[in-house]
């Protein structure tokens, strides 16, 4: 592993831990370079996990993506950003204990509006309202009246 700082590849494993909600492994690390501590994470390698999009196409699945899309939705809410990251975690948990190559990114939206309606109802109506493509007012309406039974 290279220094982020020196790029020197000679360094020492201070700490190890596991971090579960990702199954991986933190190591924080001092170089003997330049003496500076960094971070990295193991990771164990699986095969790609593709998302089958509503038009069919394929694209490899991107936690970033969801975090993006929950941004959006939370943008100027009272959500905070370790609130966001707890829900993309759980999602790629979810997603990854599928054991299952593809995913329709029907079966991901449905895990973030999930996540999205215990927290705050307006970031939830936000992420519907992209995520299932509302075409009027009517199938808006239709949404919110799920939300308030």
């Amino acid at each position: 592993m290279r220094c982020p700082y020196c790029n020197q590849d000679i360094n020492h494993v201070l700490d190890s831990r596991p971090v579960d909600e990702i199954n991986a492994i933190r190591r924080r690390r001092l170089c003997s370079g330049c003496g500076k501590r960094f971070t990295t994470y193991e990771k164990v390698e699986t095969l790609p996990l593709m998302v089958i999009k509503k038009d069919q196409t394929r694209e490899p699945f991107s936690r970033s993506k969801i975090q993006a899309g929950i941004v959006r939705a939370c943008y100027k809410r009272p959500v905070s950003i370790e609130t966001i990251e707890r829900i993309s975690d759980d999602v790629e948990s979810k997603v990854t204990l599928m054991e299952e190559n593809e995913i329709p990114t029907y079966r991901i939206g449905d895990l973030v509006m999930e996540q999205l309606k215990e927290v705050d109802a307006v970031a939830y109506v936000r992420f519907a309202s992209v995520y299932r493509e509302f075409k009027d007012i009517s199938t808006f309406m239709d949404e919110l009246k799920k939300f308030m039974i």
